[in-house]
Formats: C-alpha cells, structure tokens, sequence
C-alpha cells in the first residue's frame, strides 16, 4: 500500500503547474515553462522519496496547451530525454504514478467538439506517462461526466465513445465515483460494458451512493481491477465543516482516517489524498498507515 497527494507540493516552493495565457503562447516560452515544471516534479518527486510518500499524482499542466490547436511544437521529441530521466527515478524507486485530467474533459458530452477534445486531452496525458516508461499501473483518471437531462442515455454515450479511443488511452484510464451525479453502482455499470477500472472515492461515496456502506462499495471496486492495472486506487478526504457538500477539508481528519484503515486491514489498495493542505496531511497519514500496516 502506497500513500500520496495530488499535483501541490507546499513545502518546497516550487510548482509543476507554471504556464502561461494564450495570447503569449510562443516555443520560447513553451519551452521554459516545461524545463521548470520538469525541474520542479523532479524536486517533489525526491521530496516525497526522503518521506517515503511514494504515490504521486502529477499535474495536467505539464505540458501548457499540449493538446491545444495553437501547440505545433514537437514537445515530445525536445524533452524526451527529460521525461525519460525522470521515468527512471520512478521506476527505480517504484514510485506509483496517476493524473487527472481537469473537468473539461467530459467523454459522454452530446457535443462532439467536446469529445474530440476530450480524447485529445486524454493522448496527451497518455504520452507523457508513455515517454516515461511506465507501465499501465500509472492511470489517466476522469469523472464519467454531466447527465444532460437523460443519464441512462449519457452513460451509453460514454461508452459508445470510450470504445473509439485509442489503445494507449484505453489502457490506462480509470473512472471515479462522484458526489453528485455517478453513484459506484452506476461507474459498474460502465465497467459492465467496458472493463474500465474504478476508482473507489470514500469521500464521494459518503456523499452519493444507493444505500451501499463504503465497505461494500470498495469491495466493488476492487473487483474491477486487473494485475495488469496494478493494485486498486482509492480517493481519501472528508467533509470540510461549513462548506457546501462536495468541499473537500483542509485538514486530514486523524479519526476517520484510522477507521478507514482499520476497516479495510483486509484489503490491498493504494490512497490518494485529496485534501487541501497536500503533502502535510500526506505525513500525517503516514504515520496512522505504520501503525496499522506493519
């Protein structure tokens, strides 16, 4: 079992996400905001060594319009020795690796400018795991989608176009649960049609389900993983008090998360953290994580 935080790391001062607007789009600058978005994931990537937090969620904007009409330059070429450099700490240090696309990437969209975008958005994330030379345990991880008035029908959309994506996209998504529209009984009801992997969230399970405990539906879950995905991805994070219902909590919650763990002792996954102060409850939830898995 691994254990990690998307995207931010905040101790460091230093960021994967730094791009630019579209009016400055140039190589130039291209190009230096990908050297220090390189620069800088390799900085967290050593950081999350040294506190043996070895499940890392990079960031989309690695690449600024990667997947952009605007973007000619041949990016994957030019920094191939980079992202191969940094392949190779991960798979030295056997680090797991997933991203997650922003929520524009919407595959079940009745508008096909939409999907084209979408799948568009999803080779890119594709190639930069391929050019890292990872293996199919590093997930690409989307939201099924909207409902546009007729979810039954949104979900056979999201199939029929799952089934028109590339192999190198196919293998390597994964679907989460969500807090408002897409129950776990509903994300294996895809699986039914696709064999797409599911990300069991605790988090938006707690807010959205059809009267499964959040035992059950991870067990769900777990059924839809194969060898080859490598072990099950979990979401972990809690409510933030005050907050509308979705609004992930500043701060781990040390009680409910060592129920969560102790509750599932007889279970193998891995567990991303999306909670808003990243790397700092990371090290907390470590601690909880030796305890009880010695």
């Amino acid at each position: 079992m691994k254990i990690g935080y998307p995207c931010i790391n905040l101790s460091i001062g230093c960021t994967t996400n730094s791009t630019f607007r579209l009016k400055n789009y140039s190589e130039r600058n291209l190009i230096e905001k990908v050297n220090n978005n390189l620069d800088c994931l390799q900085k967290i990537l050593e950081f999350n060594l040294k506190h043996n937090l070895l499940f890392f969620r990079m960031s989309s904007d690695i690449v600024p319009f990667a997947s952009h009409p605007i973007n000619k330059f041949n990016w994957q070429k030019y920094f191939k020795n980079r992202f191969e450099e940094i392949g190779n700490f991960i798979k030295k240090y056997d680090f797991r690796i997933s991203m997650h696309p922003d929520q524009f990437v919407l595959l079940n969209s009745p508008d096909k400018k939409i999907v084209q975008n979408s799948i568009k958005e999803l080779i890119y994330h594709c190639e930069v795991l391929d050019l890292m030379g990872l293996d199919k345990t590093a997930k690409v991880q989307i939201h099924v989608g909207g409902v546009y008035y007729d979810k039954k029908e949104s979900i056979k959309r999201f199939v029929r176009n799952y089934q028109q994506l590339p192999a190198m996209v196919k293998s390597r998504l994964v679907i989460e649960n969500d807090e408002r529209l897409y129950s776990i009984i509903e994300c294996l009801s895809i699986y039914q049609e696709t064999g797409i992997p599911i990300v069991f969230d605790y988090f938006h399970h707690s807010c959205l389900n059809k009267g499964e405990t959040y035992l059950e539906g991870i067990n769900m879950a777990l059924k839809t993983w194969q060898k080859k995905d490598g072990l099950m991805i979990t979401d972990y994070s809690t409510q933030k008090k005050g907050a509308r219902t979705g609004t992930h909590t500043e701060h781990i919650d040390l009680k409910d998360f060592e129920n969560y763990i102790q509750s599932t002792l007889y279970l193998d996954f891995d567990i991303m953290l999306e909670i808003k102060d990243k790397e700092k409850s990371a090290l907390k939830a470590l601690k909880i994580l030796k305890k009880w898995r010695r």
